[in-house]
């Protein structure tokens, strides 16, 4: 997604170009990208010169909304969530390992893709301008 928002202000963006980029399976890619579209965060446009483009700003997406779109679990504890972790019972450590869990939802929810766009193109901006060393 920060690779799409990087790249997709000149129009969509192929998963091949991404794939290349981000040294990722085209395969992988296809997979992540149909869920994002299931859950509207991407566009895609077919035939030549298409590829995918974001369907929001990029403030408006938020990196705990990304995972949560592509199934990935944020929940460190061993049950689930579900409080079995020891058949029946929650083991002594579940209120550790869900605090945990709400702690990393909390903060990437905090951090938006634009958010991370700065901070890549402020990068960019910094390298650019160092002087060069000729020695």
């Amino acid at each position: 997604m920060l690779d799409l928002a990087l790249h997709g202000e000149d129009g969509p963006v192929s998963l091949a170009d991404i794939a290349d980029r981000q040294d990722i399976s085209l395969s992988y890619l296809e997979q992540l990208f149909a869920r994002l579209r299931k859950r509207e965060l991407v566009n895609s446009t077919r035939g030549p010169g298409g590829g995918y483009c974001l369907s929001l700003e990029p403030g408006r997406i938020d990196v705990a909304g990304v995972i949560a779109a592509v199934d990935e679990r944020l929940d460190s504890t061993a049950c689930g969530g579900a409080g079995n972790c020891h058949g029946d019972k929650r083991c002594l450590t579940h209120e550790l390992w869900q605090d945990l869990s709400d702690s990393i939802y909390d903060y990437l929810s905090s951090i938006s893709l634009q958010d991370l766009l700065d901070k890549q193109l402020a990068k960019k901006q910094k390298h650019a301008s160092q002087p060069i060393s000729w020695t």
